[in-house]
């Protein structure tokens, strides 16, 4: 709740500087609560610009696993944004859709991103060992198998072999220039990549780790996921 209070906050001060904001929402399990928080708050969707991180190849818009279905059941069937524009996973072009994508996300520059950091420390879809100075502004990835087995983890699919192999997403350059960025990160399975993140070193090993070098990143913790973080260490 105190994610997506300061979200809504956030958001309707940009609203109120501008009359307008653009923002990539994130698409997990771990952002049900602030999503849910977003819907019951007083804003103004006709003046957000919505986009997300990433999206499984082969995916259409209606079937369960995808990110772009997430976003609408959450979020965008109640509160329609100004406009969504959503990574298409059937595309025919891979590499035509990533610059698709790039050049929206050049046109309506992003203010916010609202992020969630993965078990093995990925942000969006950059698996470790990620590359912190991508050429690209989205790429297609192969999706490493601990990131894979997240996602039966968190009952989005049976069987790993369900999994997609591969998605599109944003690079962490593309994510790093973000303005201001909220991580929020539930769950006692997210413990050891909270630690890793704030107190190993910066690596592409942990690619959340990065966000120690962001002015604006503000993480959000639950009990669970911040129980390794030992002051001190």
């Amino acid at each position: 709740m105190a994610a997506g209070t300061m979200i809504a906050a956030a958001l309707q001060e940009i609203v109120a500087d501008r009359g307008h904001v653009n923002v990539i929402f994130g698409s997990a399990p771990s952002q049900n609560e602030t999503l849910a928080t977003l819907s019951r708050k007083d804003l103004d969707w006709s003046k957000i610009t919505a986009f997300h991180l990433d999206e499984y190849i082969g995916a259409s818009e209606h079937v369960p696993y995808s990110f772009r279905r997430y976003l609408f059941d959450h979020l965008f069937r109640d509160h329609p944004p100004h406009r969504f524009y959503g990574i298409d996973g059937e595309a025919v072009s891979v590499q035509h859709e990533c610059r698709r994508y790039a050049a929206l996300l050049e046109e309506h520059l992003p203010d916010i991103a609202l992020l969630g950091i993965g078990e093995n420390g990925h942000l969006a879809f950059n698996d470790p060992p990620a590359d912190f100075n991508d050429q690209l502004p989205v790429r297609l990835v192969h999706l490493a198998d601990s990131c894979r087995r997240q996602q039966v983890q968190d009952r989005t699919f049976k069987r790993l072999e369900d999994v997609p192999l591969s998605a599109l997403t944003l690079t962490i350059p593309t994510i790093m220039r973000v303005p201001r960025l909220f991580v929020v990160v539930p769950g006692s399975t997210k413990a050891r990549a909270v630690h890793d993140t704030l107190m190993g070193a910066v690596s592409s090993s942990c690619p959340a780790s990065i966000l120690r070098t962001h002015h604006q990143a503000i993480l959000f913790l639950d009990e669970d996921s911040a129980c390794c973080v030992t002051q001190g260490e």
